[in-house]
């Protein structure tokens, strides 16, 4: 269950980034550095780099059952 959160969050966190982003490529100033979210279940961190106009999931931990 939470690793399907993970990824239907993940997919939405892509999308927001190309919305905002049009031209990655092309960007100039510093990304948002590291970001986290908290869902039911775990939690994740995360970045986006624009240049290269992706979010790296940089950990994951899913809360005791």
């Amino acid at each position: 269950m939470f690793v399907a959160q993970l990824e239907e969050r993940a997919d939405e966190l892509v999308r927001a980034a190309v919305a905002l982003h049009l031209d990655g490529s092309r960007h100039e100033g510093r990304s948002a550095g590291l970001q986290e979210e908290i869902l039911p279940g775990g939690m994740f961190q995360y970045m986006t780099v624009v240049r290269q106009e992706r979010p790296y999931i940089v950990q994951v931990t899913a809360w005791p059952l």
